[in-house]
């Protein structure tokens, strides 16, 4: 995207420097026979001209009436105008920009396979990269932010640089090796991208994420696997656990023995369980409870290690009295 861009800017230069300098010569043929007397051709005119605009000035055509120094005058400031207040600025340095800062990648490796393309990044997504990381899934993303890219190279994130919805883009992504394209931009764009990523591989899976709900079946018209409205699920969400965040009522807990119960304990954001081992977060010294089960990366771990730190997507198998439970849960908000 930014690479056509800068393309357009220098052919459009290009068009308007060339349409100048043909002006520029018909006035001089005019100048020279009308004021001075004297008749060139139109190559000694284009030369009088370019000379004149790139201050190389030869001295062996010149305007020597008050009208043509003032129009060369005039050539002379329009060449500095353009070469170095507008070309300069707008294109050569922004070229030479990206020369140093380094190509961005536009193409995935060739042994990525049965991996999920994501097009488009944002905070959403980064949580979703957190657990594809944890599970070990390959995965890329695709995004046609410069700085975006730039960012998630950074950090260290597989990315390619460019439009996803154009075919050129999907096919260097491994769209036909891929098991799963996720379409994260505007819904617009996602019917583009999903439009786009179909006729390239019909057999891929697509998933879109929906912004408004009422675009849902156009997505599926464009070729939607399953459509996802993250602003639906989180108000299902909201709507099951308004209350919950608020009361000390543990949901979703077992009895087992008299007087004691196990339940799953989600890490919140905020938590100051965060980053810590078990060792460190003093669990059974602050609330009395147990912890018996370590969910991480799609897998239980029973009886975890006082080592094992707490992730974010981390959940908690926990067993205590009810009021132990209480005390547990305010550690995880």
């Amino acid at each position: 995207m930014a690479k056509k861009k800068s393309d357009r800017t220098l052919y459009f230069f290009i068009i308007l420097f060339w349409i100048m300098v043909l002006l520029y010569s018909y006035i001089t043929l005019f100048i020279k026979l009308n004021f001075e007397g004297e008749s060139i051709s139109l190559i000694e005119g284009v030369y009088f001209v370019i000379s004149s605009m790139t201050t190389v000035g030869y001295g062996d055509v010149v305007m020597t009436s008050p009208v043509g120094l003032v129009f060369s005058m005039i050539v002379s400031l329009s060449g500095v105008i353009i070469l170095f207040a507008l070309l300069f600025p707008f294109v050569v340095m922004p070229l030479v920009e990206k020369q140093l800062k380094g190509e961005l990648p536009n193409r995935a490796p060739t042994k990525l396979k049965n991996h999920v393309i994501i097009c488009g990044y944002n905070k959403m997504v980064e949580s979703l990269v957190n657990e594809l990381e944890d599970h070990n899934m390959p995965f890329i993303v695709v995004d046609d932010d410069e700085k975006q890219v730039r960012s998630l190279l950074k950090n260290g994130i597989k990315c390619i640089f460019g439009d996803p919805g154009e075919d050129e883009v999907l096919d260097a992504a491994g769209v036909y090796r891929a098991r799963l394209l996720i379409a994260n931009q505007s819904d617009e764009k996602n019917a583009s991208i999903i439009l786009t990523a179909k006729e390239s591989c019909h057999m891929v899976e697509v998933l879109a994420i929906v912004n408004d709900r009422n675009n849902s079946d156009y997505l599926k018209y464009a070729g939607a696997n399953r459509v996802v409205s993250p602003k639906s699920l989180l108000g299902s969400f909201i709507g099951r656990k308004a209350i919950e965040p608020l009361t000390d009522r543990i949901i979703n807990s077992i009895a087992f023995m008299d007087n004691l119960e196990i339940a799953e304990f989600p890490i919140y954001p905020g938590s100051s369980l965060l980053k810590k081992s078990l060792k460190e977060s003093k669990i059974r010294e602050l609330t009395g409870a147990n912890i018996v089960g370590l969910w991480k990366g799609g897998v239980l771990s029973l009886n975890p290690r006082s080592y094992d730190i707490i992730k974010r997507n981390s959940i908690l198998l926990v067993v205590g009295t009810k009021e132990q439970l209480r005390k547990f849960k305010r550690l995880t908000h």
